[in-house]
């Protein structure tokens, strides 16, 4: 069966897309996302969780519960992506951000190219590099990094990538990562720590927002 006829998964999808205030219409293009993902990590073991309704809410609605604090950005860097998380996620459902999705991995940054061309995400590109490596200064609103390092070793090598002017690091974190905070590097300072609920998920999830000081 297709993930698309799934009827449970759809529903737990479009349910959690309401609880996080966005359009169920997005269910579509997210179960396309989702079953070339499940396609792909038969062969290519792109990511641990193999389960598509553990997939919905461990990927899709945790990637996308970062919405409200993307939402006006003009461009993200989705710093060690893997297979697209947030960055994928969110480029679908934010069709003004403009999403880089930096991935070393060959194997990883394929899918990624093929995902872009499947969805026709205009609004997305792939730079298939170790981050530090990406020669982009200062072209970025905003980075971000999931599950990725420490605060400060995501500096340490994407520092370089968001705007001298209001640039800032996004990191999508479990519990509240108060040494991690403390050991930031100089030139940067903490904006904000949030609190995330991602529907269906029970473990604490926080956004901190890391601005240039």
């Amino acid at each position: 069966m297709e993930l698309s006829d799934d009827t449970a998964l759809r529903a737990e999808l479009e349910a959690g897309l309401r609880t996080l205030g966005l359009a169920p219409t997005l269910a579509d293009p997210l179960l396309a996302y989702l079953a070339l993902l499940v396609r792909w990590n038969k062969t290519y073991n792109l990511t641990a969780v193999r389960d598509p309704r553990e997939m919905v809410v461990r990927h899709l609605l945790d990637s996308l519960a970062m919405v409200p604090h993307v939402d006006g950005l003009a461009t993200l860097a989705d710093l060690g992506t893997g297979p697209g998380l947030p960055g994928i996620p969110l480029a679908i459902a934010l069709p003004g951000l403009h999403v880089t999705l930096v991935e070393s991995n060959g194997k990883k940054a394929r899918f990624l190219r093929e995902a872009v061309r499947q969805l026709k995400l205009t609004n997305a590109d792939v730079a298939e590099s170790r981050i530090e490596a990406v020669d982009r200064p200062g072209a970025f609103d905003a980075i971000t990094a999931r599950a990725l390092a420490t605060l400060p070793d995501i500096l340490a090598v994407g520092g370089h990538l968001p705007k001298a002017d209001g640039g800032r690091l996004l990191a999508m974190k479990g519990v509240n990562p108060v040494d991690e905070i403390a050991a930031l590097p100089a030139g940067w300072r903490l904006d904000t720590v949030t609190p995330l609920k991602v529907p269906g998920l029970d473990a604490e999830r926080h956004l901190v927002v890391v601005a240039r000081a």
